[in-house]
């Protein structure tokens, strides 16, 4: 058994996201630990393990927390592959899910099911979020008002009732999620008594917590598990641009949007952002994302999220519960960031409050302020975090489509790229204060894979020839929607090659998301029709060619984005992911397509060459991307004193703005940005990246540096130089 490389209690040296399935089970993912292990990983950092929903291919819908999920082989084999981790010396960072639990079915879920069955009386009653004081829970999974039933503690009613008359708080505005109450001590005990016996064990090295900003109290949660678990802690806190985590929360970081959004936006070309914007509108899309933004909050908080809004308004000491509503509604998309924590940090409820000039917003803001940890602030600060979620990442990202390699989770797509000064500002910092945190470029939530976004990030040194493109191609293919019609173009260049019926289902999430013409549950069936005939339409005809053609121009430049912000994120301070595949060119478009099979069998051939002393080239096998991962994973692992310490070094000469370069302790990486500028200009010319003192050799070449980029990027559009022999 290989000692475990990684201290009880402290970061592995970087993670690989693996999406459990009825189809990816236990066995499954210990079939591919020597993979892993020779890849360089850490850690296997997993989907939600717990008994979920029968066929469920997330996980997020967990139903039983108390065992291991069956689909995937039950408990022997958690423990299977907890021993073949061991073996390998490699973590396992286990994904919970403390804010909800799965409850459309109601006899999969015992503790649920024993509560309708039971009402108040239930020993299970306080573990969920629900208002008892309205009546019987109302269970909105009826398909007709005719379907619906009186029981004796439960209602089975018409599902269009959810969004006004729901009594037990949700995830978001599902109605199948139900909240659950783990600020109480025993409801904490009950549901991660099981995963705490996992740490406990050896087996799990690491957890990651799912969406605190749903939980009443979110510092005091993860003072808990902490205290608890003792391991490596990293939460699902999508921070604002200039927003950190409460600095009372003892976990190392969150899961790495932030770091997400600074990475790709490295490599964005700011001067793109005027030639874009006059694009959208040319055709009629929006570009004041200020308003597009709190727009969609509104509309979210008065129509999908009404039920939520006016239980916080009976909260309300005021005599008028329509204003109540107003009030409680416009605050909440006021909001500068997802949440606030009251009584730590005021300034984000003191924000949203002034925002709102109402005698009912002063109400609400006097009662608060009088109870920080009341109900009423605490239920609309829960809820607050819904409304931006699906506000903003839901809808106004598919509404606001000037540039959509920025409408990322965690992104801003007002903010057109990141200049390489803020980008090391903001490195050097996390180094300083969370230099354990997560950091990620997709995740099982992207709305697009990274090498999606670096082949956008083209388009931004390219905006006058993707305009013309656009004119023409829209001229002969048009969807009857201006926003959707600027995605469409965008993802089918980001993505392609695609197929029709992955477009079409692409784009028909993303037309019921944007809420404009259609929605989940209020259809245009003619516009859905005439959106999913689009995809096969446009491929079946000559726009097809000229995409292909537009493609083959950029590619190569995509590729150097990829590689870039690859080794940029795999180098950087943080504890670096890698979502299941990625590690080869990757795609894919937001889940499920993100979720897709991941073929081992390619990847271990191309690993086991690399490893052979093979220098691939930069192709569409994508096994550069392959070498730059198991290159730099090998050194986090191996040499970890190397990623110590944060320092911009910058180079000198006509071409220095093409480079983004640091150095951490005897280790520098090296990567191009801007490659179509670059190569505009004729390459790099007499352009030199002055060293640090010493003898540097390449990892990715075996070749001793140059200081002369001509020469040190010659082969690949990055490097990864380490001083003395590697």
């Amino acid at each position: 058994m290989t000692p475990p490389r990684t201290p009880d209690g402290a970061a592995p040296a970087s993670t690989y996201r693996i999406q459990f399935t009825p189809d990816f089970t236990f066995a499954d993912a210990e079939a591919v630990v020597d993979y892993l292990d020779a890849l360089g990983a850490g850690a296997l950092y997993a989907s939600p393990l717990l008994e979920a929903t029968p066929g469920s291919t997330h996980g997020y819908d967990v139903v039983n927390p108390t065992r291991a999920r069956e689909e995937f082989g039950g408990e022997a084999g958690r423990q299977a592959l907890g021993k073949a981790l061991r073996q390998a010396g490699l973590g396992l960072v286990v994904d919970i899910v403390p804010n909800h639990m799965a409850v459309e079915d109601g006899p999969a879920n015992p503790w649920w099911w024993d509560v309708l069955q039971r009402g108040p009386a239930s020993p299970y009653a306080k573990y969920f979020d629900i208002d008892w004081s309205s009546g019987k829970v109302l269970l909105p999974f009826a398909g007709s008002p005719e379907d619906e039933q009186q029981h004796e503690h439960y209602e089975s009613a018409f599902w269009r009732r959810g969004n006004t008359e729901l009594n037990y708080r949700r995830f978001f505005d599902i109605t199948t999620l139900a909240a659950v109450r783990v600020e109480d001590p025993e409801v904490f005990d009950a549901t991660h008594r099981e995963v705490l016996r996992w740490v406990e064990a050896g087996d799990v090295t690491g957890l990651r917590v799912d969406h605190p900003d749903g939980l009443a109290d979110p510092g005091g949660y993860v003072r808990r598990l902490k205290e608890r678990a003792g391991c490596w802690l990293v939460v699902e806190k999508i921070l604002g641009a200039d927003e950190s985590l409460p600095a009372s929360w003892p976990v190392e970081g969150t899961t790495g949007y932030d770091a997400l959004r600074e990475v790709c936006g490295v490599f964005v070309d700011p001067a793109g952002e005027s030639p874009f914007t006059a694009l959208a509108e040319e055709f009629g899309v929006a570009t004041d994302f200020a308003a597009v933004e709190h727009e969609c909050r509104e509309l979210v908080a008065r129509g999908i999220l009404r039920a939520e809004v006016r239980r916080i308004a009976a909260l309300v000491d005021h005599p008028d519960r329509a204003a109540a509503e107003e009030a409680v509604a416009q605050v909440m998309a006021a909001f500068p960031v997802y949440r606030s924590y009251l009584p730590e940090g005021w300034e984000a409820w003191r924000a949203a409050v002034a925002a709102v000039a109402s005698p009912a917003a002063r109400v609400l803001d006097e009662q608060v302020r009088a109870d920080p940890r009341g109900e009423l602030a605490t239920r609309i600060q829960q809820t607050s975090g819904m409304v931006v979620a699906k506000g903003t990442e839901d809808t106004a990202f598919y509404r606001y489509t000037r540039f959509v390699a920025l409408n990322e989770v965690g992104g801003a797509p007002d903010r057109f790229g990141m200049p390489v000064a803020e980008f090391h500002a903001r490195a050097a910092a996390r180094e300083a204060g969370s230099p354990a945190a997560m950091t990620a470029l997709s995740t099982h939530d992207t709305k697009r894979s990274e090498d999606v976004r670096a082949r956008l990030a083209v388009l931004a040194e390219l905006p006058e020839q993707f305009g013309d493109a656009v004119r023409r191609w829209t001229a002969a293919h048009p969807i009857d929607e201006p926003a959707l019609n600027m995605l469409a173009w965008q993802s089918l260049v980001g993505a392609w090659p695609i197929t029709a019926d992955r477009m079409a289902a692409y784009l028909d999430k993303a037309a019921k998301e944007s809420k404009v013409r259609t929605t989940w549950v209020d259809h245009d069936e003619e516009f859905e029709a005439a959106v999913a005939a689009w995809p096969g339409e446009v491929l079946d005809g000559p726009v097809a060619g000229e995409v292909a053609e537009f493609v083959s121009g950029i590619v190569l430049h995509g590729w150097s984005n990829a590689l870039g912000q690859k080794l940029v994120q795999l180098t950087a301070p943080g504890v670096p992911d890698v979502y299941q595949g990625t590690e080869l060119w990757d795609l894919s478009l937001v889940d499920p397509d993100n979720r897709r099979p991941v073929d081992y069998t390619v990847r271990r051939r191309l690993l086991d060459r690399i490893r052979g002393g093979w220098q691939p080239g930069v192709d569409d096998s994508g096994a550069a991307k392959l070498l730059v991962v198991h290159k730099a994973l090998r050194l986090r692992r191996e040499r970890p004193e190397l990623f110590r310490g944060y320092r911009p070094v910058r180079a000198a000469g006509p071409a220095a703005e093409h480079v983004v370069a640091f150095e951490r302790t005897g280790l520098v990486a090296v990567a191009t940005r801007l490659p179509v500028g670059l190569a505009a200009r004729g390459g790099w010319g007499d352009t030199e990246l002055p060293l640090p003192p010493g003898e540097w050799t390449d990892v990715l070449t075996s070749r001793p540096a140059s200081t002369r980029l001509a020469d040190l990027l010659d082969r690949y559009p990055v490097a990864l130089l380490v001083r003395g022999d590697q």
